[in-house]
């Protein structure tokens, strides 16, 4: 007795369009040397940054504690989170290189948005801590000097200027690298709060602005912190890619391929936004050949989505798995 059902499950990369090849292997991770480069590079970005950060904050905190000065305090505080920041983001590129294996067959991308994910929660926690210390400040006023906490201040901004453009050059999609990349910008913003707050404090002798410049700070701080905690955690709960539109893709695939009848159980979700995968089951009339159907679909998700890799269930006749 014939089977009428063809539930043969193709696995299309990219990277390679000679599949006939219907078993169930799955080569999620050969991804072309231009990954390897990109990681090359923003490690060595990451480290230049946190070289310059981590030196510097020495000296912040120094100066911070000899002129009494809040928002130099909440600056030099900040970096010492940007040092571990970075240093963990550094760590993550490199353990995101390893190749997969039998326990991590997908490998280890998803380090870079984990640690994307933690540098996004201590930035909450920072903006927490400068809040709580700025209203105990402006219930009692502590004389700060302004003239080292600005002398600081500048030579401060200055290094976060050079660390921002070492990191800006760096994988604009990259939530570890933006993760990072955000800790840098937010010390900028504070070292300019602590010039404002100094200059106030030396012209006019208003104590408050420090508080309160250091309080503003903290609010540009946690609109980023949401932002790349959001994003990070989306991946991180196996979220569709943001510019995926599911119903969509079912609607285009069986004008877009010949001999596609049906598209269902789409499942879509990344590794990084970089790395975008995706199953789907197909139906077929029964003249196709299953594995041009399949080559075509992965063509046409790889040039309209840029879904590089996906796995591809041909069906002829019922799901073979109805009650998903």
């Amino acid at each position: 007795m014939t089977d009428k059902h063809d539930h043969s499950s193709h696995d299309y990369d990219h990277d390679d369009h000679h599949g006939h090849d219907h078993s169930h292997g799955h080569d999620h991770h050969d991804h072309g040397h231009g990954h390897s480069h990109v990681h090359t590079g923003s490690e060595r970005r990451l480290l230049a940054a946190l070289a310059l950060t981590g030196l510097f904050m020495v000296a912040e905190v120094i100066a911070g504690f000899y002129s009494q000065s809040l928002a130099l305090l909440a600056d030099a505080g900040h970096m010492l989170t940007d040092t571990v920041s970075l240093g963990l983001a550094w760590m993550a590129i490199r353990i995101s290189r390893r190749p997969a294996d039998h326990l991590r067959s997908y490998g280890y991308d998803r380090v870079q948005v984990l640690a994307a994910f933690l540098n996004g929660v201590t930035l909450f926690a920072i903006s927490g801590w400068i809040i709580v210390e700025a209203a105990l400040r402006l219930m009692n006023p502590v004389t700060v000097q302004g003239q080292p906490m600005f002398v600081v201040a500048v030579l401060g901004l200055g290094v976060n200027i050079a660390a921002f453009a070492i990191l800006h050059g760096g994988a604009k999609e990259n939530l570890n690298m933006r993760g990072a990349l955000l800790h840098v910008l937010a010390d900028m913003l504070g070292s300019v709060a602590a010039i404002v707050a100094a200059l106030i404090i030396l012209f006019t002798g208003w104590m408050q602005a420090d508080p309160l410049l250091s309080v503003l700070v903290a609010a540009l701080i946690l609109r980023g912190a949401w932002q790349i905690t959001k994003q990070s955690g989306h991946v991180l709960l196996e979220g569709a890619p943001e510019d995926l539109n599911i119903v969509q893709l079912q609607a285009e695939l069986p004008k877009a391929v010949a001999g596609v009848t049906d598209v269902h159980h789409v499942h879509a979700w990344m590794l990084s936004p970089e790395k975008k995968m995706l199953t789907l089951h197909a139906r077929i009339t029964g003249e196709c050949d299953t594995d041009q159907v399949t080559r075509e679909i992965g063509e046409f998700l790889s040039q309209q989505y840029g879904i590089a890799h996906a796995t591809v269930q041909i069906e002829r006749d019922a799901c073979a798995e109805p009650h998903h």
